[in-house]
């Protein structure tokens, strides 16, 4: 049974992903425009992406999962990064889960409907514009009240000067 537990989990699977070896690598060389996971450049700093961590207050269809699957698909366009997958989950009263796999990275969720609150992550590297959505949050959940907040994941592990 160990081993049917290790299955659901997706350990010991063969994904198709390899492990890396960076040993010997640069940080200039996580930089190289050639690479394309490469980091963000802007206003002299250098980092892996934008983190938005947004909250949806006093928000309308939080226990709806259609409702979010669909603002995932409208962020994703709003924001020019690509989708790969959607999975959501209903609890039981009330409330949902969800992630959008992106492969500028993700959207996540987790909703108090009885509340009205929505707790979004999106985080996007490379191009994509993870600020579009949040006027597309607002709409999506008719609410004027979305917080943000905004982090620069992996900032400071790749030094500005050797990014230049």
């Amino acid at each position: 049974m160990k081993d049917a537990n290790l299955f659901q989990l997706g350990i010991g699977l063969e994904t198709g992903a390899h492990a890396e070896d960076f040993r010997g690598q640069t940080a200039i060389d996580l930089c190289d425009s050639g690479r394309e996971d490469h980091f963000i450049r802007r206003d002299g700093r250098v980092f892996a992406g934008t983190h938005l961590i947004i909250e949806v207050v006093n928000g309308h269809g939080l226990d709806d999962e259609e409702r979010i699957a669909q603002a995932f698909r409208d962020c994703v366009e709003q924001c020019g990064a690509t989708l790969l997958h959607i999975h959501t989950h209903k609890f039981s009263p009330q409330g949902v889960s969800g992630v959008a796999v992106l492969a500028e990275s993700h959207i996540s969720v987790h909703t108090w409907p009885e509340i009205g609150y929505g707790a979004f992550d999106v985080f996007m590297c490379g191009d994509a514009d993870p600020w579009r959505a949040v006027d597309v949050l607002r709409d999506a959940f008719a609410t004027p009240d979305v917080r943000v907040r905004e982090l620069f994941r992996g900032e400071g592990l790749v030094p500005s000067d050797l990014a230049a």
